[in-house]
């Protein structure tokens, strides 16, 4: 009996069946990880060098820039990289449930980081006057920050059809008969929750932002979105009830493969986001 299960035990790393040894799906997100690097690498290096030759009466990042915010959300994003790589380990292990609360924990965080780029973008726009045409500094920052927030949404995404994806019922589950139409419902009310929580997350940024103390901000943020939370607490429930137990299903350890290829996209979009903070809003304070 051990002798057998160490003969099927899953070797997460290497693919004796391909030439390189390394997973085929592994291998093609390092190659595109690989040339995502020198995109962020060119958009980055753009913004450093017209930073040290700024035009005369240009903006002043330490006048446009909001520290305290950024910094909350990359301690958001860099908990979220935690909760990916839980994930990761949790599927390796066969753990379907506790790989399904990771990846719903790293869903949220992302739309936390999201919500609190879209915040600040709005922010720099009607408050600091700066857009994408009007100066040099706005032309670099938002090219490159909404960048990384297109793949940070790619990324959400991805993960939301992950999740979905982890309740497709086994073959001989009596639920598989109907797990298309059940599972597309499934998938629009996590759609729907996930945009009525970044909206929800807009309005406690900005109640935070706009009002003098802390007690002040969460009581106009309850009186100006009680229905948008409201709604986003039924979305959870009706996630709850959507993910209860109906029998074996087909995502297992098998597919850790899967979770360990979104999970190096999202640990790169994290990574390159630390850079991106450094030399975008470290270097204006040094």
């Amino acid at each position: 009996m051990s002798a057998h299960a160490a003969t099927a035990t899953i070797d997460h790393h290497h693919d004796p069946s391909t030439s390189t040894g390394i997973p085929n799906k592994k291998l093609l997100m390092w190659a595109f990880l690989a040339s995502d690097c020198m995109f962020f690498g060119a958009l980055i290096s753009t913004h450093l060098i017209y930073r040290l030759h700024p035009p005369a009466g240009g903006l002043d990042p330490k006048v446009v820039f909001s520290p305290e915010l950024t910094s909350f959300s990359t301690f958001i994003l860099l908990m979220s990289s935690l909760m990916m790589a839980l994930a990761v380990t949790a599927i390796q292990k066969g753990n379907v449930k506790s790989c399904r609360w990771s990846l719903l924990t790293t869903i949220f965080f992302g739309l936390i980081f999201l919500g609190c780029q879209v915040y600040e973008f709005n922010h720099f726009v009607h408050e600091r006057n700066m857009t994408l045409s009007n100066s040099l500094l706005g032309t670099t920052f938002y090219t490159l920050t909404g960048t990384h927030g297109c793949h940070v949404a790619i990324g959400v995404l991805w993960l939301s059809l992950m999740y979905v994806r982890s309740f497709k019922p086994a073959p001989g589950n009596p639920w598989g008969r109907s797990w298309l139409s059940h599972q597309l419902l499934h998938a629009g009310v996590l759609i729907l929750t996930l945009l009525l929580t970044l909206k929800v997350t807009l309005g406690l940024v900005h109640s935070l932002q706009t009002e003098p103390g802390l007690g002040a901000g969460i009581s106009h943020f309850f009186s100006s979105e009680f229905l948008f939370l409201a709604a986003t607490l039924i979305g959870y429930g009706l996630l709850f009830w959507f993910a209860r137990p109906r029998g074996a299903v087909q995502f297992t350890e098998a597919n850790a493969i899967d979770v360990e290829s979104m999970g190096l996209y999202w640990h790169f979009v994290d990574i390159v986001w630390i850079v991106i903070f450094t030399a975008v809003y470290l270097l204006e304070y040094i």
